[in-house]
């Protein structure tokens, strides 16, 4: 079981590795990393480059995290037990190659989409539940942060409903929910401060500056 986990968890990491958002800028001509928070997520791709961009950078990152679950769960290890714990091991894993991915000096996004990913491939059912409350929360706050921080802790509160007494699957879910809110203590403390940047407020892209560093 061990070495299918390990298999799981790398498999998933380099899935994790294809930073959509950071390409999705490409296309644009723009390093997003240069930009906002610096990130390469979803969020920082729809500040620094709009809705459309934002909404292919959210579904790269979705896809990323459901294909390689899928494959495991229904072609890798379709005859092996656990199928379910295998799954969501790779989608730690690609959750960890989304925020640290190798190529881009382990400096990737926060992990939130590719962590919707993961529930989606996991438990559609997670779905019509938590999607009414982070628009509510997001809606009311304007603090995309504060929906993406629900996002992560309705996973192991979904574990505890949905598997009770499973005590490995709800650790594995608590480490997804402690990476998100490590990699969103700036948004903590900048949301304790009342200085976090709210939904629908872009970033000043310098054109001339970002193509003068690409063509050095």
């Amino acid at each position: 079981m061990l070495l299918k986990i390990l298999f799981a968890l790398v498999f998933g990491y380099i899935f994790g590795c294809f930073s959509t958002g950071y390409f999705i800028g490409k296309l644009y001509k723009v390093d997003i990393r240069k930009y906002g928070s610096g990130n390469v997520g979803m969020t920082n791709a729809l500040r620094t480059l709009g809705a459309k961009a934002g909404a292919l950078t959210l579904l790269g990152d979705l896809l990323k995290a459901v294909i390689p679950m899928l494959l495991v769960k229904f072609l890798i290890f379709r005859e092996s037990e656990n199928l379910d714990l295998l799954s969501v091991y790779t989608g730690l894993g690609v959750v960890l190659g989304h925020n640290f991915p190798v190529w881009l000096k382990f400096k990737g996004g926060k992990g939130i989409a590719a962590t919707s990913g993961v529930l989606i491939a996991f438990d559609p059912w997670i779905v019509p539940v938590g999607l009414p409350f982070f628009i509510l929360i997001v809606a009311v706050t304007k603090y995309v942060s504060l929906g993406s921080l629900f996002i992560a802790t309705i996973f192991p509160v979904w574990i505890l409903i949905r598997y009770p007494g499973d005590i490995h699957m709800l650790l594995v879910s608590l480490v997804f929910m402690l990476l998100a809110f490590i990699k969103h203590r700036s948004n903590i403390r900048r949301i304790i401060e009342g200085t976090e940047n709210k939904l629908g407020q872009r970033v000043k892209i310098d054109n001339t500056t970002d193509n003068t560093d690409n063509n050095k």
